[in-house]
């Protein structure tokens, strides 16, 4: 299970927001490559960068901060937030991202997305499946949709996604502990075991877990559950979890 550090930036500063509330914001770092750079300092390799002020605008803003942390580590990065147009992400890929994130364009625009798995390969192509309730939110968060979390990610699986980033929002922020149930549910529900050989893994959903992460105890868990990666955030900064803990467990894996 891959371990991916999360920076929400607003302003070109590393902050920190609960359940997606931009009044909760919280200014951890002015400088997020230093943040970038300490996660590398422990071994680190992945990194979710999101874009909150691309979210509110509904297009690429800070991909200045995505260019300096691509071009002076060797993290590999994924980028979301706001990402509407086809320029949109041929600037996030000029500026380093080796993956994007499509949360509400997947929703709203279907045929873009669908179009940017197909030009970019479901490699680099990721589902951000944000939901409340079970329900799909877009636009920031700002707005609920009428669409089932599980369905949705299943529908999108059968068009050729592979990644899939899911955040229940209640309990994003919280530090109370990640949707367990809901990852269980998913990962049991959209993974197809080929019956043609038993090693075959090409159907299985790459689901990536994200929000409520709040100790290290939990990271054994998601992986044990068949989660790929898992995307920590307050708890670090929050220091609940240290680098050094998830440098060891990077270690051992």
């Amino acid at each position: 299970m891959r371990i991916i550090p999360a920076i929400d930036i607003i302003e070109g500063k590393c902050v920190r927001l609960t359940k997606g509330d931009y009044d909760t914001k919280k200014i951890y770092n002015e400088n997020p490559l230093e943040v970038a750079k300490s996660f590398e300092g422990a071994g680190i390799e992945y990194l979710h960068v999101v874009d909150l002020d691309g979210a509110k605008a509904s297009h690429i803003v800070n991909y200045k901060v995505l260019e300096k942390i691509a071009t002076q580590t060797n993290l590999k990065v994924d980028f979301g937030g706001g990402l509407k147009s086809d320029e949109d992400l041929k600037i996030a890929f000029n500026s380093g991202a080796n993956q994007i994130t499509g949360g509400s364009i997947a929703v709203k625009k279907p045929d873009v997305f669908e179009g940017w798995i197909s030009k970019y390969g479901s490699d680099k192509i990721i589902l951000g499946a944000d939901c409340n309730n079970e329900k799909i939110a877009i636009s920031g968060w700002q707005e609920e949709s009428t669409l089932e979390v599980i369905p949705f990610i299943k529908d999108y699986q059968s068009k050729g996604i592979q990644y899939v980033i899911c955040t229940d929002i209640s309990k994003d922020g919280m530090l109370e502990g990640p949707s367990f149930e809901l990852y269980d549910r998913i990962l049991k529900q959209s993974n197809i075991i080929s019956t043609k050989r038993s090693d075959e893994k090409s159907h299985n959903l790459k689901l990536i877990a994200s929000g409520g992460i709040s100790k290290f105890d939990e990271l054994p868990k998601l992986r044990e559950m068949g989660c790929e990666g898992v995307i920590i955030g307050k708890a670090i900064y929050e220091n609940r979890i240290s680098l050094k803990e998830l440098e060891n467990f990077i270690i051992k894996k």
